[in-house]
């Protein structure tokens, strides 16, 4: 049986190239980059060339790039490290409904801490409103976190709006990136965000490397102290290897991009969009219909539990999830189908279909044939099934 890993927002496969980058660095290239000898100094210079890959990607300075040990530890990095730079200057915080729980969870604790939250709601198309923004600043606003594409829907914000609000009353932007880095073209010299959010493991590289991007001359407080590493603001010895493959993972990317793969990416996760709505009755397409992730479809299939779901498909070769992979092993509906209006009933049918570099259109026919039967089959076993 042929396997179909429909998953790629979750994690991806390391890229053979990529690997083949990192392999040195476990056993022959071993020095600690901060010693002065020949092996730090080996292993320092490979440092500093995936630091400058990772920059290029957004177009950054390399000086501006900050490696942490993934993408929740530098959501924590930019907000709690901006929070306590700037607590002198005002306590209130705004962020979204739909962010991720790196991000929900650390404004959560600030709010224990004697911060003031502001939690925007979306639409159903899970868009922040851009004049809601607007409202939600106060004089004592120093922060603003709204992810640029959400990991359940798919739905990109309206980024350079909400940046360009904060540019105007002098508040620092952060964006989580996670899942459009590496997918998206990312600029942050036109981009008007000071902080932004990367992980290696969503674009081919390896699991427990994330990046910060900070705009030079914005000052974050450190979340670790010791030995000063990453500009004294990740202190800890270098996972070098991981920072090698995301260097790698940026270059690659950054060819994906420059060669139109992407627009591969949408034009099979179109394919698949229009081919579940037209061979299913009563599906929902979650989030903005255009304004989403290219390699990103998601539904709400009424009449059936999503957990059910997933077993058949995962039993017919072909790996999906319903909703976000964090939190894929709770009985609740999703958070962000909820802050997007949808009822518990149908948010609990929702279905993810992720794309990645190796989807061919035979993947995507195999799943518009396996996953209609699988809809009806469970329907017909649903007590919630539509009356005829």
């Amino acid at each position: 049986m042929r396997r179909i890993y429909m998953d790629h927002s979750a994690t991806t496969c390391v890229d053979p190239s990529v690997l083949q980058k990192m392999l040195p660095f476990f056993s022959e290239k071993y020095g600690n980059p901060n010693s002065v000898h020949a092996w730090g100094r080996e292993v320092r210079t490979a440092i500093d060339e995936a630091r400058a890959s990772v920059a290029r990607l957004l177009n950054a300075e390399p000086r501006e790039i900050l490696f942490t040990g993934g993408g929740s530890e530098a959501d924590n990095l930019a907000i709690k490290g901006v929070a306590e730079s700037l607590s002198g200057k005002g306590r209130h915080v705004i962020t979204s409904a739909i962010e991720h729980h790196a991000v929900l969870d650390t404004v959560k604790w600030l709010g224990k801490a004697g911060f003031d939250v502001t939690v925007l709601p979306v639409d159903s198309e899970g868009r922040v409103r851009v004049e809601d923004f607007r409202a939600a600043i106060r004089p004592d606003t120093i922060l603003a976190t709204v992810m640029y594409a959400n990991n359940e829907v798919g739905t990109v914000q309206p980024i350079r709006e909400l940046g360009e609000i904060c540019r105007e009353k002098g508040i620092l932007f952060h964006t989580d990136a996670v899942q459009a880095a590496g997918h998206l073209p990312l600029d942050v010299r036109d981009l008007p965000v000071d902080l932004l959010t990367m992980a290696a493991h969503k674009m081919y590289g390896p699991k427990g490397v994330g990046a910060l991007y900070v705009r030079k001359g914005v000052r974050i407080a450190p979340l670790v102290h010791g030995g000063g590493q990453e500009f004294g603001l990740r202190s800890g010895t270098e996972n070098t290897a991981g920072i090698v493959g995301f260097g790698a993972a940026a270059e690659l990317a950054a060819r994906r991009i420059a060669n139109g793969e992407i627009d591969k990416e949408r034009r099979l996760r179109d394919r698949l969009i229009d081919g579940v709505l037209s061979r299913i009755e009563d599906v929902l397409l979650t989030g903005h219909r255009t304004e989403r992730l290219p390699f990103h479809a998601s539904f709400c299939i009424r009449y059936i539990e999503g957990e059910a779901m997933l077993l058949r498909l995962d039993f017919a070769g072909i790996g999906a999830s319903s909703g976000s992979a964090c939190t894929s092993g709770s009985l609740e509906p999703s958070y962000v189908l909820l802050a997007m209006g949808l009822d518990h009933a149908t948010a609990h049918g929702s279905l993810r279909l992720t794309l990645g570099k190796d989807t061919t259109e035979e993947d995507i026919d195999t799943i518009l044939e396996t996953l209609p039967p699988i809809v009806g089959n469970l329907r017909a076993m649903s007590p919630f099934k539509k009356n005829a």
